[in-house]
C-alpha cells in the first residue's frame, strides 16, 4: 500500500475541526485525522507492506522548464534554481507537516521522499518495481495512470475519510473515461487541469479527448491525424491541435509519473510495534496525540 501522504494529510486538515489541538494549543488536527486514515486502511485492507511518500519536491523545476504554469498558482514564495519553490500552505497545517514526519519515523512506517521529485514520482517508481498486488491511496486523479488489471494495481480514491473508497480498476475508468491506465496520461493532458496549471489544448475537453482518443488510440495518433487530410478531425479540431504543437510535445513528461527515482534503502514492512516507543511517547505527550495514535498501535498489533 502506498500512500500519497501530503494528500491524505490535506484531506485530514480539512476534515477534521481546526478545535483539535496539543496542549499548548497547536493545531493537531491533521495529525490526528491522518493517523486514524492508516488505522482505518490497515484495518480494511491488512497490507503486508505500507509506504508513506513525500513531496521533496512538490512543484520540480524539471517540470516547471517544460510548462511555466505548472503549479504556478500555488507558489507562495519563489527561491533560487535548485531549491524548492515554498508551497501556499494554510498557516495551520504548514507547523503540522513535521510532526507527521517524526510520528511516522517514531512509528516505523516507512517515509519515502526524494529530491527533486514528488510523491507521485515516488510512487510510479515503487509501483513498477512492485513484485505483487498494489493499493495506491490518493486523492489526486494523476495517479489513475499507474491503474493496471494485469499487476493488479488499483487506486483507493477517497470519497468521505478513507472509510469509502472508490476502487479505481480498469473497468472503472473505461466506463468513466473511456481509457485505461495507460491512456490517461494522455486523456489528462489534452483535458488540462488547472489544479495543477496544466493548460490542456484550448477548446478539447474530457469527453472530446476521449472520444479523440477512441477514434486515433493515443495521443501520437491523434497528433498524425492532424497532419493527415483524410482523416476523421473537425476543422476547429484540427486547428487547435495544430496549435497547440508545442504543449503536447513536452507535456506528457511533465503529467507522465517518473519510474526512475533513485531510491534510498527503507524496510517497507508494516510495523506491529513502535520503531522508538520512547520517542513516540514523547510526541503523544506533547502534541496530544491521544486516541488517535491508541487506535492506531491496537490496529497495528492486532
Amino acid at each position: 500500500m502506498l500512500l500519497d501522504t501530503a494528500s491524505l494529510y490535506y484531506r485530514a486538515y480539512f476534515g477534521v475541526p481546526d478545535s483539535v489541538r496539543a496542549p499548548d494549543g497547536t493545531p493537531v488536527n491533521a495529525v490526528r485525522g491522518l493517523l486514524d486514515f492508516i488505522g482505518r486502511l490497515v484495518q480494511d485492507h491488512r497490507p503486508d507492506d505500507l509506504v508513506a511518500c513525500m513531496d521533496a519536491d512538490w512543484r520540480p523545476h524539471w517540470r516547471v522548464e517544460l510548462i511555466p504554469t505548472y503549479k504556478a498558482h500555488r507558489v507562495a514564495v519563489e527561491t533560487p534554481a535548485g531549491m524548492a519553490d515554498e508551497e501556499d500552505t494554510p498557516d495551520t497545517l504548514a507547523p503540522q507537516v513535521p510532526i507527521i514526519e517524526d510520528v511516522l519515523d517514531a512509528l516505523g512506517i516507512a517515509r519515502v521522499g526524494v529530491s527533486p521529485y514528488e510523491a507521485d514520482d515516488v510512487i510510479g517508481t515503487l509501483t513498477g518495481l512492485a513484485t505483487g498486488p498494489v493499493d495506491i491511496v490518493t486523492g489526486d486523479r494523476d495517479l489513475y495512470q499507474l491503474v493496471d488489471d494485469a499487476r493488479e494495481v488499483r487506486v483507493l480514491y477517497p470519497l468521505k475519510g478513507v472509510g469509502s473508497l472508490q476502487v479505481t480498476d480498469e473497468a472503472w475508468l473505461r466506463e468513466k473515461y473511456g481509457v485505461d491506465g495507460s491512456g490517461y496520461v494522455d486523456l489528462a493532458l489534452l483535458r488540462g487541469d488547472p489544479s495543477d496549471g496544466l493548460p490542456g489544448v484550448p477548446g478539447i475537453g474530457e469527453k472530446t479527448a476521449a472520444k479523440l482518443l477512441d477514434a486515433f488510440g493515443d495521443l501520437a495518433g491523434i497528433m498524425a491525424a492532424v497532419d493527415d487530410p483524410a482523416a476523421r478531425l473537425t476543422p476547429a479540431q484540427r486547428k487547435r491541435l495544430d496549435e497547440a504543437r508545442d504543449y503536447v510535445a513536452v507535456a506528457p513528461k511533465v503529467v507522465r509519473v517518473a519510474a526512475d527515482v533513485p531510491l534510498p534503502a527503507f524496510d517497507p514492512a508494516l510495523p506491529r510495534e513502535p520503531h522508538d516507543p520512547a520517542a513516540l511517547e514523547a510526541l503523544a505527550e506533547q502534541w496530544g496525540l491521544g486516541g488517535a495514535l491508541v487506535r492506531l498501535l491496537s490496529t497495528l498489533r492486532s
